[in-house]
């Protein structure tokens, strides 16, 4: 008989070494899109209660949270456009991953409208 014990040791090696590379992927791009979402979350938020609050101070704590998030300066320039029906509150930033073979750059575009 012929024994096959070192084939079994080499697909649970193939394995781990492609799980680990799918981790290490994972976690740099969905940390990103988490910050992305929690920045909408924010934006969101501040569109609930505009009524009430002038555009510079919406600006302002969503600068601030943006910066909170480690997110790059490009985030901090946002957009706030109101209409006697509507707010929109809006930014644009990117951020670049680097990977072992290869460098991509993701544009993020968060954006909140509701009525006033």
């Amino acid at each position: 008989m012929v024994s096959r014990a070192g084939r079994s040791s080499l697909g649970c090696l193939l394995l781990l070494l492609v799980v680990a590379a799918g981790l290490y992927v994972g976690v740099n791009v969905g940390e990103a899109y988490w910050r992305f979402y929690e920045f909408r979350d924010a934006m969101r938020q501040e569109v609930r209660f505009a009524k009430q609050i002038p555009d510079d101070r919406i600006k302002l704590h969503l600068a601030a949270f943006a910066d909170s998030l480690g997110l790059p300066q490009q985030a901090t320039d946002i957009a706030v456009d109101r209409t006697s029906a509507t707010i929109s509150v809006s930014a644009e930033y990117t951020e670049r991953f680097t990977f072992p073979f290869f460098t991509r750059v993701v544009r993020f575009a968060p954006r909140a409208q509701g009525p006033l």
